[in-house]
């Protein structure tokens, strides 16, 4: 028989007056007890120690049972609405902004950037020696230009060997040793992929001139007599005929580019399993993306008839003999090249399935005019192809220095650009005459404020981060093998050493006397070290706009709309939806100085504060907005606070990538 016995001395023995009962009666109050135990211990509180069938009797009370599921379901309701809220943040974000399109790409040409070991021409060592300037500048994305085994017939874009490194610029390892240190400060690594031609050393074609049977057809051949006429009218992009006679083999091959680079034949589909094999090989040594070169030329036309001239007229044998004498309707943008990046791009999406790892394709190809074939390498809805094809236009900006041709070029790919794609900006790179040349030293600022406050990506070529500008080059002292045919082609003057500082040879060689192109001259005032000292340097204020473009929501994924265009000013809101915070910019291409009236613009306020001035005595100056003053090539970034927004009542002169909102109170954006 169970008795119960309560000892605790905190609240005595509620028993104890029974305790001389007989033994009967002990047990005849015990069973009374057990039956009835909820009235028993109506009296009694619990207490520390309690054996576990009182505990139970007392959890079963209503007192101490309705807080405890009150709490249950407490803590489940809080639980489920975190998750939706948690589901409802995700599901309502926008896509956070990859690598490529956070931070401008910086494009090292190899040969000019550091010397690492005295022989006068850059290398992978050299590069990785100078890291931290990118990190100064903060800059993530590095695309460097070819550095394949190449007989160098064209300075690297002549390739003899896609899976190995050449001596000049150093080994495998050296590369490998680069990346590693590139990936480990947060760089990205972008690789020139040169898909349209090799050079004629390359294995491939030796064995094709020989008519292997696998590889008779990996380029583009056909019947011609050596002293006879070409088997058409094609015109290289260095001059004259397309076609060389090749004694080995009997035939003439194709080179849209030099001789030494024969075209590859992407009907083969042999050709497409080889160069998607080499993008595997370097995609596997953690290469973070391509810039796809001269894309346009992948594939010509079968039927190899003559293409049109442009002037009818001229005699077509002696002076049809530039590509500009020629519409490119045959050797350029043929059905099936984009069915070929798009699978170019296929295989790269295998890499970017691994977290934080999207590999980047961007594809070059100058369409001049006709814009729209440029923007098809977008790819579709359907399907993607390049995340950007390199936009040209702003090259031109030095034929005509004023705002309503800023405003033109940059509508020409904004207007053009397919919805939802991500735009970029180019001024400058190792085919074009450096800008500050082009323009003009008093232009370089401004046309960088324009690179790093336009929407999307911008990209900046070794020097321009300082102002460097061409050089001259005699012709004795010609590298390039373009302006070895034609001197006034030559691209040397926009590729002389990168300059470091005032030391020997600007920094680039600190070992021997020895640079493969010969130093500017003004290497003494215009280099890196001299500008870090500078706050109102190039240099600095690159640093300043770049990192405020990273750093603020309405210059990195904001609206951009056109405000205002004339003679000499070109003038734009940056801004986001729900942000009080945003920014006008104003930059005067013109002639002469400007006063510029905005008062008609009700959406920015009477008085704008300048944030920053390409003219430095001009940071913090207040304008009326009726009477904004700038000085030739001056450049203004204004921030202002508004709760009113210029994109709503102006959308046909707005653009946005991917539409966002931000909502203050809890600092987040959302999809709106």
């Amino acid at each position: 028989m169970l008795v119960l016995k309560f000892t605790n001395p905190k609240i005595g023995n509620p028993f104890s007056s029974a305790a001389s009962l007989s033994e009967e009666k002990r047990d005849s109050i015990g069973v009374k007890r057990l039956s009835d135990a909820r009235d028993e211990y109506t009296q009694i509180k619990p207490y520390a120690g309690m054996p576990k069938e009182v505990l139970v009797l007392y959890s079963s009370k209503a007192r101490y049972r309705v807080p405890r599921e009150i709490l249950f379901w407490l803590t489940v309701c809080c639980t489920l609405a975190l998750v939706a809220v948690t589901i409802a943040v995700i599901a309502l974000s926008p896509k956070c902004l990859s690598w490529w399109q956070a931070s401008p790409v910086y494009q090292i040409y190899p040969r000019s950037f550091k010397d690492s070991d005295g022989d006068g021409v850059g290398d992978l060592k050299g590069i990785r020696e100078k890291l931290d300037h990118f990190e100064y500048l903060n800059i993530k994305s590095i695309w460097i230009s070819p550095f394949y085994r190449s007989p160098m017939k064209d300075f690297g874009y002549d390739v003899e060997d896609f899976r190995d490194i050449d001596p000049l610029f150093g080994t495998m390892k050296d590369f490998e040793d680069l990346l590693a240190a590139m990936h480990s400060k947060g760089l990205k690594l972008i690789m020139d992929f040169i898909p349209n031609h090799t050079s004629d050393l390359h294995r491939w074609f030796n064995l094709s001139r020989t008519r292997d049977p696998h590889y008779e057809d990996y380029y583009v051949w056909t019947d011609c007599k050596p002293d006879g006429p070409k088997p058409n009218n094609w015109v290289s992009i260095f001059g004259n005929s397309s076609w060389t006679y090749d004694e080995v083999r009997g035939q003439c091959y194709l080179h849209q580019f030099l001789k030494e680079q024969p075209d590859l034949n992407f009907r083969n589909p042999d050709v497409i399993k080889e160069m998607i094999d080499i993008i595997h090989f370097w995609l596997e040594k953690g290469v973070d993306g391509f810039r796809m070169d001269a894309v346009k030329h992948m594939l010509e036309a079968p039927h190899m008839r003559d293409e049109p001239q442009v002037d009818p007229n001229k005699p077509p044998v002696s002076l049809v003999t530039t590509e500009w004498d020629l519409h490119s309707d045959y050797t350029t943008s043929q059905v099936g090249l984009h069915d070929i990046l798009r699978e170019f791009r296929a295989q790269m999406d295998i890499y970017s399935q691994e977290p934080g790892r999207y590999r980047f394709m961007v594809t070059e190809s100058y369409d001049y005019e006709e814009v729209y074939k440029t923007m098809m390498y977008y790819g579709s809805r359907l399907e993607k192809e390049g995340d950007f094809p390199f936009n040209f236009y702003l090259l031109d900006l030095p034929h005509n220095t004023s705002g309503v041709w800023a405003k033109h070029l940059v509508h020409l790919w904004m207007g053009n650009m397919p919805k939802g794609k991500w735009p970029n900006w180019v001024v400058g790179n190792h085919d074009r005459t450096r800008i500050s040349s082009s323009a003009g030293r008093l232009y370089v600022r401004a046309i960088n404020m324009l690179l790093l406050t336009l929407p999307g990506t911008a990209t900046t070529y070794y020097g321009e981060e300082i102002g460097m500008e061409n050089i001259n080059v005699t012709a004795s002292q010609i590298q390039d093998p373009a302006g070895k045919y034609n001197t006034s082609a030559s691209r040397d003057p926009q590729r002389s050493p990168l300059q470091w500082n005032a030391d020997t040879n600007a920094g680039f060689n600190e070992k021997t006397n020895l640079t493969w192109l010969p130093l500017h001259p003004d290497y003494e005032t215009v280099n890196v070290e001299a500008q870090m000292k500078d706050d109102g340097s190039v240099l600095a204020q690159y640093r300043f706009l770049n990192t405020l473009r990273q750093s603020e929501l309405p210059l990195n994924r904001g609206w951009f709309c056109y405000v205002h265009a004339d003679a000499n000013v070109f003038s734009y809101i940056r801004e986001l939806d729900g942000l009080k915070r945003a920014f006008l910019i104003v930059v005067n291409f013109g002639k002469e100085s400007a006063v510029t009236d905005l008062s008609s613009v009700r959406e920015l306020p009477d008085e704008l504060k300048v944030l920053m001035s390409t003219t430095i005595a001009n940071d913090g100056k207040v304008f009326p907005k009726s009477r904004i003053q700038t000085e030739v090539g001056e450049g203004l970034v204004i921030q202002y606070s508004t709760n009113t927004r210029f994109n709503p009542n102006h959308p046909e002169e707005c653009y946005i990538s991917e539409k966002a909102c931000y909502l203050e109170t809890i600092d987040i954006l959302y999809k709106c």
